[in-house]
């Protein structure tokens, strides 16, 4: 059972949740899976994700690869969620840590997939840890861009669909670097 750690509402009335768990099991609109490029759901978070899902999930994607190619950092392909809880699975690229210009690629992932639920409805998300993992990209750099990526998103679009966003942690690493940043970016 996923556990909520600390909540907060922003003053555009989206809340924003740090949640202890497995983001396959939110029971939410849609789940973000951190992807490559190709969506081959091989590793990490995405093996989970598609393991749970059900072939369903790799089969979308490879006929979204088939119709669109690659996928980019700013706009992430989906799919339905398959046999997980959720309706949809947003496939962000998240950037791989030392390949140039990395803060803004994941910031571009995490604007791309807030705007992907918000053009599908969702009015509930369930995002992970995006490219801390395999992509080696630092826990408390990630933090900071995606907490304050997901503020300025919902300031420059106050009407978006999206009212609840939860960031699913895993481990107790991800859990105690990004509680840290939320308290002293929040006070």
């Amino acid at each position: 059972m996923n556990t909520v750690l600390m909540e907060r509402v922003l003053q555009t009335g989206q809340t924003i949740q740090i949640v202890q768990g497995d983001i396959t099991i939110e029971n939410v609109d849609a789940i973000v899976n951190a992807a490559n490029e190709r969506l081959q759901h091989g590793g990490g978070v995405a093996w989970a994700i598609s393991k749970k899902g059900g072939p369903a999930i790799q089969q979308e994607s490879d006929e979204w690869i088939q119709q669109h190619g690659p996928v980019s950092h700013s706009h992430p392909a989906w799919t339905s969620g398959g046999h997980l809880p959720s309706k949809y699975v947003i496939h962000a690229v998240g950037p791989v840590w030392g390949d140039g210009d990395e803060d803004a690629k994941l910031a571009d992932a995490l604007r791309g997939s807030l705007q992907v639920a918000h053009e599908l409805k969702c009015s509930s998300i369930a995002l992970p840890a995006i490219s801390t993992g395999i992509y080696g990209f630092p826990k408390d750099r990630a933090a900071e861009i995606i907490f304050s990526t997901i503020d300025k998103y919902f300031v420059e679009n106050s009407s978006s669909a999206v009212k609840t966003v939860k960031l699913v942690l895993f481990d107790q690493a991800s859990m105690d670097v990004f509680t840290k940043t939320w308290q002293d970016q929040r006070g």
